[in-house]
């Protein structure tokens, strides 16, 4: 890590007066030299609904850091919106852009030497994409969520992007007519915020909270609310604290406060992806960690709250009845939380939340009792066999069927795939295979919501199965099962699956089976051909070169020297 700004200007004085001169041309004066310079990574962008209102955040953040008595210092960052790029090509630079965010504010904090960072972020992947930054620096940091979106309402019914999916697949179906599926779209969507379930943005806001780099509470604030801005100006206050003392993610960010943040997931009924992201923030924060540890955290802890996509309810009815320190507070009082981990607020968890009860509000039912979980174990299952040595994830709650065996249905690529459910090709029983479409095949994992989406509006979504080395919104569900690895890019079994195999999705018995002899696979194997590279320059062809395993986190800077 370099030395600081800060302490060079003050023990190199004159020698760092052209610094000094840079820095007065943005508002330095000469009393602010011995101040701590804190950056803002702003997510700020008109791309997305997710990070439209976060430049108020932002500004009521700097205007915090200077009453903390530091100076700000804010630079803009890169989203991508998932729910827009769903279903085209463009999401593919999807999981690619969590790669660019954090390196983007590595190079800006490393590069000016700021001695603390406040990163601000809306969208899916601002929330991984920074946090690897702040684990890789390891220097004073906190997040600060841009907030969820109210839920949109139509006949009485409330709305989230994911509703406007499924309505093209209701549509598709014969299911619904035309006004209402521009109704649904019309509505499903009224403002700013990040997509309203516990889907992969509120899933990681309710990890980092739990984790402690962010403020207690703040992860389910809407965006919109008052106090969203009010509680990223508070954190400030806090982030200065820390630089002052000195308390640093890599003290924060531990193998215990890990396993709090996914017991919080499992207990919230999050998203998949989160399998993905804390893998790579595990990995830049020097934790050990494995896909076999979540599976280890889902046997013991429940499904507690009863929210989209499979459940009823939207984050802000999570907020209104005690947030996420309210379902903290349950694991705690039940030994499923470790209280000694520390915040960035330097409170352990158990100080934190000491004054939360341990049951939720009796009139309510969108916590529940512990006595009466939606599910008595976690959610997010990972899946071994051998379509997938070395491992997949499903959500195996809420399932009818948790065991499928049926013929394979091969695709070579979501836009396949989604035209032949829309043309009624798929029927019950059938097993549905997406591949190419991992992170180097894609490349870029592209999330198959709409082809999921698709199979829940035709009725479908009971009776077939679907695999990919893709990955999956956090707003699907259903018995769908992704990031098999390895993956069909580079010769994994899927890329073996052949139309009218027989396979076997086992949820209870976390098995993924493809029933074809040892030697008819071996003989498949020597047979397959790599696919010829689908970008051969830019942005995709680098992260396809140097991208590693779904099951390693799918990051860019593994092992880079040991080859």
């Amino acid at each position: 890590m370099a030395e600081n700004l800060r302490s060079q200007v003050v023990t190199q004085g004159v020698q760092r007066s052209p610094n000094r001169a840079m820095l007065r041309a943005v508002g330095f004066q000469d009393e602010d030299f011995t101040k701590p310079i804190v950056g803002i990574a702003n997510g700020y962008s008109t791309i997305t609904p997710c990070n439209m209102g976060i430049n108020q955040l932002a500004q009521r953040a700097e205007a915090g850091i200077k009453q903390a008595g530091a100076m700000p210092q804010m630079f803009g960052t890169i989203t991508i919106s998932d729910g827009i790029s769903m279903g085209t090509e463009g999401m593919k630079y999807s999981l690619v852009s969590r790669e660019v965010i954090a390196d983007s504010i590595e190079t800006a904090c490393n590069g000016q030497s700021m001695d603390g960072v406040l990163a601000i972020g809306g969208c899916d992947k601002n929330m991984p994409g920074a946090m690897i930054a702040i684990a890789r620096m390891n220097v004073p940091a906190i997040f600060v969520y841009g907030g969820t979106i109210k839920p949109g309402n139509y006949g009485g019914f409330d709305l989230t992007v994911v509703s406007a999916f499924e309505a093209v697949g209701e549509y598709s179906a014969g299911k619904i007519d035309e006004e209402k599926l521009l109704a649904v779209e019309r509505n499903a969507c009224p403002g700013a915020g990040s997509c309203g379930g516990m889907f992969t943005a509120n899933t990681m806001s309710s990890a980092f909270e739990a984790m402690g780099m962010s403020l207690p509470y703040s992860s389910t604030m809407a965006a919109e609310d008052a106090e969203k801005a009010d509680s990223a100006e508070k954190s400030a206050f806090v982030l200065v604290e820390a630089i002052r003392q000195q308390l640093l993610p890599r003290q924060i960010i531990t193998r215990k406060s890990i396993e709090n943040a996914i017991s919080v997931i499992m207990a919230v009924g999050g998203s998949t992806n989160a399998v993905l992201h804390f893998l790579a923030i595990a990995r830049a924060a020097g934790v050990q960690w494995s896909l076999d540890d979540f599976e280890t955290i889902r046997a013991r802890v429940p499904v507690l709250c009863d929210l989209k996509p499979s459940g009823r309810y939207v984050a802000t009815d999570l907020h209104r009845v005690g947030g996420i320190p309210q379902v903290m507070k349950m694991l705690l009082a039940h030994d499923l939380l470790h209280g000694d981990c520390i915040t960035i607020s330097g409170q352990t968890i158990a100080e934190v939340l000491a004054d939360v009860p341990t049951e939720p509000p009796a009139d309510q039912d969108v916590i529940r009792p512990w006595h009466n979980p939606m599910y008595a174990q976690g959610h997010l299952a990972i899946l071994k066999g051998n379509l997938a040595s070395e491992g997949a994830v499903a959500k195996i709650t809420g399932v009818k069927k948790p065991k499928i065996t049926g013929p394979a249905r091969v695709f070579e690529s979501e836009e396949e795939c989604l035209q032949a459910i829309l043309a009624g090709k798929i029927k019950a029983g059938d097993i549905i295979i997406v591949r190419y479409e991992g992170p180097k095949g894609g490349p870029g994992m592209r999330e198959m919501l709409a082809p999921t989406s698709a199979i829940i509006g035709a009725g479908l979504g009971d009776s077939v199965g679907l695999i990919t080395d893709g990955r999956f919104s956090g707003g699907t569900y259903g018995l769908v099962v992704g990031h098999v690895a390895p993956e069909a890019a580079v010769g994994g079994a899927i890329a073996l699956v052949e139309e009218g195999d027989t396979i076997t999705i086992d949820a209870p018995a976390r098995s993924l089976q493809l029933h074809v002899s040892d030697a008819d696979l071996a003989q498949r194997s020597a047979n397959w051909q790599p696919h010829k590279p689908r970008y051969t320059n830019g942005v995709l062809a680098k992260y396809a070169k140097l991208v590693s395993s779904s099951s390693l986190g799918a990051v860019t800077d593994l092992d880079l020297f040991d080859t």
